[in-house]
């Protein structure tokens, strides 16, 4: 079958509509770039035209103007109309051929120049020929260039729309109508004859309602709200026409009746009727709805957290919107107890006001709130008050709730040194009679302090506010200032005292067990236990982190022997759970049980505690002395690996380890044998007193440690993880091996991949070992607080019986940051981050990637 060659035609044929289309456009790009100045004179014509200017203009001025538009009109006309031309088709042909690649219109209408008759030449025509139809198949409209910038650089088009656009806004196209009658020598028909009027209702704003325009409103019943503003202007004398009203219910200045303009201004007091007499008057009967004054009541009981602040739910409604509200609290005497300080003649003081908390957004209308705040450094905190709640709207009506009686909440102290201070800076406050009797009492607490005031930061602190105080009474009467002045010390005394500040961590948790006793004792509010437990749980788990943290630093001395005076292990579930059963007790109003187990926790934990004995080196036990070697071998492989990597990157390939040990790094020493090995560095020396061996040496020399180690592991008892431990540390002492011998012909890349399998299988074999040592061990003496196994086999456990993990962790399934830990722990992870990105002793390496971590955090 023979292959028709594509002709014009057929071409033409398959791109009609694209040509069509291309060539509208052509013809809506000719039109606007001839015709442009005719809408533009139009545009501005017809805005002047809608907002009256013709009215405004002399004859003479309107027929300058309108000849002079009229003649740029038609000359836009005229030259738009020679400058058009229609598109033909070849034109609209051009245009599409060009915006496709290779003109395929063009090329289909060439004919072969040379070897017509050439059957190899005409084949190839024939290709391009398709190869052009082709391309014809893509062939797409041509976008018209609508562009009249360069015509009008002044942008006259935009500016004559704009006009036109808002002449229909706010203009009025019946205007255009007064054409004639300007032009006829005259302006607009002069106003109808006769009386006219003016009036409007405009509701308060606060009612969010619209204003009524009357002339234009149709019913003749209206309901507004009271307060509604009624204007009225009459233009006509007052013959003509007269205003009765009854809604403002007074007598309604009466303007001039010879004045051209009567205006009348009043608010609609009642419901009544508006009439407007005479000719073209109206008569409304308006329906003023009252506004009745706002509404508010408490929505609960006053509450109050631990520590100290109140809360005080309540409801407000009004009509509209509630403006502002407060609530006021007074004493109530005929309630106080007026004993001891609070038996002298108190001062005047103000009632307590607070503003109450409005929406922010929604509506004001009905809504429920909390008043929140902290009364705690008043002196009338926890003494008996009457509250009283205050609404007001924004025609100053004022709303109010009945008169509670409450004791105003402030901030309990529970410790009786705390609580003691406390009172005696609300006795002063109370009277200034009452300074003598308050530096009595003061100079009674601190006679004798040792055992007393555990907190020395505070008894000093507290010494300096009786001596200001001393000097106060001295001059004569004490002032206001200096009472205040004592007053706001004898207030942090208080707080440092309840709330510790005790650098030894037995000390913070005595206190929190005393103060939850004494919380017991005096019946607190489930916010207040709820905060003691919680500092109990802080106080507990810093004095487990102290002891475990001394018994980790005694592990390297001379002759350590930690044991438990008790000698049982409590784990961390087992305190968990005690300390839960304590907060149900106390929950559901069993109090005497509660402070019986809170006893019994307090005599374990003070029992909890590591002491130093006079045994030697004999009674550290073999299974937790394998695991520190093993750790301590450990850490000098990472040392070593580390330096190996630096080297790596300075291109030394000679293996030779120039780079020293940074200060205070772990070292790879061992204490099997109580001495470093011959050649190893102190880890304690600074720059320039470190290993000067070959990273080769130091390798060897950590293999062998880690052989002489081997053969001294403790029998486990066999079973599958003994075996795995063995495996994994021979595994790693091959893996030293082929590291020295990479180091050795300096392969650098090879070593550093030896020594990460080392390590890998060093973490390995520490896991599987301390796994071992728990699952065949029994609890005996000798770890950090507690230990398991026998007297060859034991695995450290920390105070709470929790295994330490291979590399110094924790080994349990528990998470050990609960609650507010877990924002603590971030903030020593971050300041650790920060120290460590300061340090510019560690690889360009390591400090981008600890950059990278603290810009992402």
């Amino acid at each position: 079958m023979t292959r028709r060659t594509p002709t014009p035609r057929s071409a033409l044929r398959d791109i009609r509509w694209p040509l069509r289309i291309t060539r509208a456009g052509m013809v809506a790009e000719r039109i606007t770039r001839g015709f442009w100045p005719v809408w533009t004179i139009l545009s501005a014509l017809i805005a002047a035209l809608s907002f009256g200017v013709q009215d405004h203009l002399s004859l003479e001025v309107f027929w300058i103007a309108a000849v002079l538009s009229l003649l740029g009109l038609v000359a836009s006309l005229v030259i738009g109309a020679r400058r058009f031309r229609w598109p033909t088709t070849e034109e609209a042909m051009a245009r599409l051929d060009a915006s496709l690649p290779g003109r395929p219109l063009s090329a289909l209408t060439d004919k072969l120049a040379v070897g017509e008759k050439d059957a190899a030449s005409a084949i190839v025509w024939r290709a391009h020929l398709d190869r052009m139809a082709a391309g014809l198949a893509r062939a797409r409209p041509v976008v018209p260039d609508l562009r009249l910038s360069e015509r009008d650089p002044l942008a006259l088009r935009y500016a004559a729309l704009t006009a036109l656009v808002i002449a229909l806004l706010f203009g009025s196209l019946w205007k255009i109508s007064t054409v004639s009658d300007a032009a006829a020598g005259g302006h607009a028909a002069p106003l109808p004859s006769g009386p006219s009027w003016e009036a409007w209702l405009e509701p308060p704003r606060y009612t969010g309602k619209p204003s009524l325009y009357l002339n234009t409103l149709g019913e003749d019943a209206v309901i507004v709200p009271q307060g509604t503003r009624v204007t009225v202007r009459l233009y006509a004398p007052a013959e003509d026409l007269g205003l009765y009203e009854s809604v403002s219910g007074s007598d309604v200045a009466a303007p001039d009746p010879a004045a051209p303009v009567r205006a009348f201004d009043f608010e609609a007091a009642r419901s009544g009727t508006l009439t407007i007499s005479g000719d073209g008057g109206r008569e409304w009967q308006l329906t003023v709805q009252p506004d009745s004054p706002p509404t508010v009541v408490f929505a609960g009981e006053i509450t109050r957290e631990a520590d100290g602040v109140m809360s005080q739910p309540f409801a407000a409604a009004d009509d509209y919107a509630v403006l502002r509200g407060r609530a006021e609290i007074t004493l109530d005497t005929d309630r106080l107890d007026r004993r001891f300080g609070l038996a002298a003649e108190p001062e005047p003081q103000e009632p307590l006001a607070f503003d109450l908390p409005m929406p922010f957004s929604g509506s004001r209308a009905e809504f429920t709130e909390a008043l929140v705040e902290d009364a705690s450094r008043h002196v009338w905190s926890n003494l008996p008050v009457k509250i009283r709640l205050f609404v007001e709207d924004s025609r100053g009506q004022i709303g109010q709730t009945e008169t509670r009686e409450i004791l105003l909440p402030g901030r309990r102290f529970f410790d009786p040194l705390a609580a003691a201070v406390a009172e005696m800076r609300r006795d002063l406050l109370w009277s200034r009679d009452n300074g003598r009797r308050a530096a009595q009492i003061l100079r009674a607490i601190t006679h004798r302090p040792e055992g007393f005031i555990r907190n020395e930061r505070a008894y000093l602190m507290l010494r300096v506010a009786m001596r200001r105080l001393d000097a106060g009474l001295a001059q004569g009467p004490l002032t206001p200032a200096i009472r205040d002045e004592v007053a706001d010390a004898l207030w942090d005394v208080a707080v440092l005292i309840e709330d510790g500040g005790l650098a030894d961590a037995l000390e913070k948790m005595r206190q929190a067990q005393e103060r939850l006793a004494e919380a017991i004792r005096n019946g607190a509010s489930p916010e207040e236990i709820q905060k003691l437990m919680d500092d109990l749980r802080q106080a507990t788990d810093d004095y487990i982190r102290e002891l475990a943290e001394n018994a980790q630093r005694e592990d390297g001395a001379d002759e350590p022997d930690r044991q438990a005076e008790s000698g049982q292990q409590m784990t961390g579930d087992q305190l968990q759970q005690m300390m839960d059963e304590i907060q149900r007790l106390m929950e559901e109003g069993r109090m005497a049980e509660a402070q019986e187990l809170l006893d019994q926790l307090s005599r374990m934990m003070e029992n909890m505690r590591v002491t130093r004995g006079e045994g030697g080196e004999g009674q550290r036990s073999p299974g937790g002395q394998a695991m520190r070697d093993l750790q301590d071998t450990l850490r000098g492989q990472q040392q070593l690996s580390d330096e190996s990597f630096r080297n790596l990157q300075q291109g030394n390939r000679g293996g030779e380890g120039q780079q020293q040990m940074r200060p205070g790094q772990p070292g790879g020493t061992g204490e099997g044998n109580g001495e470093q090995q011959q050649g190893e560095g102190d880890p304690r020396e600074g720059p320039g007193q470190g290993d000067e061996r070959s990273l080769a040496e130091r390798q060897g020399a950590l293999r062998d440690q880690l052989a002489e180690q081997q053969g001294r592991l403790p029998d486990t008892g066999g079973g599958d993880l003994d075996e795995a431990a063995r495996q994994a540390l021979r595994d790693a002492g091959r893996a030293m091996n082929e590291a020295e011998d990479a180091l050795r012909d300096g392969d650098m890349a090879g070593a550093l991949d030896r020594q990460a399998e080392a390590i890998r299988n060093l973490r390995e074999g520490l896991r599987n070992l301390g796994e071992a040592l728990a699952q065949n061990g029994n609890n005996q003496p000798g770890t950090d607080g507690q230990v398991q196994g026998d007297g060859t086999r034991e695995v450290p456990r920390d105070p709470l019986g929790r295994t330490a993990g291979s590399l110094g962790g924790i080994d349990s399934d528990q998470n050990m940051l609960q609650q507010n830990d877990v924002y603590r722990r971030a903030i020593d992870l971050l300041d650790e981050l920060r120290r460590r990105s300061n340090d510019r002793g560690r690889p360009q390496m390591e400090l981008d990637y600890f950059k990278r971590l603290l810009d992402r955090f």
